[in-house]
């Protein structure tokens, strides 16, 4: 059986999909357990080791490794928190030191940090193996995401659960009755400079009969200020961040990505559980049933829509109370807001001219919306030391994404989609794809 190290160092010689897959391929074929269960650890996302730096091993000295039956002891021990702090720097420093470089650089450091850096994730893992051996599939992160109201005027009648939308960081916070509690970007990064909300969620954990998640964002005096703070590594300060939770489901039933539990009930549980919990950097949005199908409840909506605008707020959000948590879009949430925003890719970047010369004059933008591809070149909305500052690193931009605020969306003569009066309001995450 050809060792996971050596595994992870061919993944990397080739940045082909397919090549990468057919790796995949062989080792499925050849049932090689040890590197899908180190995958699984890798990859699913739920399945966190509490720490944040992992060092790189700089000599071969030492030729023995750690068997992987050893090293899945050091993972259960930082999984169930039985070693943190410096007791699990030092631990793991220990097995570093029994391994030889190889394995060490390429194997079990890549596992502790959650990242196996050859392009492999647990989607790559499971278009291979779903069909033909789905015991060596990884669970996918996904929480539910909103539609547009703007597409689903359809949908705005009878009773409805009314929310102000905020505007902060979505955090997914897994909750165990032992008190431990793991946070999530809506990507699945884990976050880990969150711990006053995390503390003061882990004193109230026992009220939970069983695993749940709390599913919230995190706002702060400034998104910005809040942005730089959420994984940085040194000089971490959170301490202003409030926790707005806005629904919950048993952590069952997110890993299945349905919870059959409805919109009302979960509402239920939270506010319950928050009603005898006194925590305070955590609340509870408040939300109002309305019945859209009255004159008093479509004014009730414009009243609320209008106190969301008028307080700050991106606008409201609109809920069915009879409806399933889906790890997905759904229209069961749909968002009102008083313009229109797109998250869109960025494939390009144009240089100004005139006095935006050798700097952006505009951001070459697309992406898809409810089936609808989309391409626009923004440009209103940049700020001269953002257009210098994009430029002199426009190698890092490609693949960022990008929310751009709008008019309405245009149909091009070649089919395609645009957007009219586009502006640029700020790039969504730190890396190629991410947002948050």
């Amino acid at each position: 059986m050809r060792s996971p190290s050596d595994i992870i160092i061919e993944l990397e010689s080739d940045n082909s999909r397919l090549f990468k897959e057919d790796v995949i391929r062989k080792e499925m074929l050849s049932g090689n357990e040890v590197f899908f269960s180190g995958i699984g650890f890798a990859c699913n996302k739920l399945i966190t080791f509490g720490v944040k730096q992992i060092p790189e091993k700089n000599d071969d000295s030492n030729d023995t490794s750690v068997s992987w039956d050893q090293f899945v002891v050091l993972l259960n021990k930082l999984i169930n928190r039985e070693v943190t702090g410096n007791d699990a720097k030092n631990a793991i420093i220990q097995t570093m030191e029994l391994c030889s470089k190889k394995d060490w650089n390429f194997w079990f450091r890549r596992i502790l940090l959650k990242d196996l850096k050859c392009g492999v994730s647990e989607k790559t893992v499971n278009n291979v193996v779903l069909k033909q051996n789905p015991k060596y599939s990884i669970p996918v992160f996904s929480c539910q995401l909103a539609q547009d109201s703007n597409n689903h005027h359809s949908k705005l009648f009878g009773e409805k659960i009314v929310e102000v939308k905020l505007d902060g960081v979505r955090v997914i916070s897994v909750v165990y009755p032992n008190g431990t509690v793991n946070q999530f970007s809506r990507n699945g990064k884990e976050l880990l400079n969150f711990d006053n909300i995390k503390k003061q969620l882990s004193k109230f954990a026992h009220k939970f009969e069983y695993p749940v998640v709390l599913d919230g964002e995190v706002m702060s005096s400034s998104f910005q200020d809040l942005m730089k703070q959420v994984y940085r590594k040194t000089d971490v300060c959170t301490n202003d961040a409030v926790l707005y939770l806005f629904d919950i489901v048993p952590l069952s039933d997110f890993e299945n990505g349905y919870s059959k539990i409805p919109q009302k009930d979960r509402s239920d549980i939270l506010a319950k559980w928050y009603s005898v919990s006194e925590i305070d950097n955590v609340n509870v949005v408040n939300q109002e049933l309305i019945d859209l199908n009255t004159s008093e409840g479509s004014e009730k909506l414009k009243q609320i829509n209008k106190a969301a605008i008028d307080g700050g707020y991106e606008g409201i959000m609109i809920k069915d109370p009879n409806a399933p948590y889906e790890c997905k879009r759904t229209s069961s949430w749909l968002k009102l807001k008083p313009i229109l925003t797109f998250d869109l890719t960025i494939t390009d970047l144009q240089e100004g001219r005139d006095k935006y010369s050798g700097m952006v004059g505009a951001l070459v933008c697309s992406g898809e919306e409810d089936g609808k591809t989309i391409n626009v070149d923004v440009g209103s909305g940049l700020t001269d030391e953002q257009r210098i500052s994009f430029w002199e690193n426009k190698r890092h931009l490609i693949g960022r994404i990008v929310e751009i605020k709008c008019d309405t969306i245009t149909q091009n003569q070649n089919g395609t989609y645009s957007l009219r009066f586009p502006v640029f309001m700020r790039l969504r995450g730190f890396e190629s794809g991410e947002k948050f």
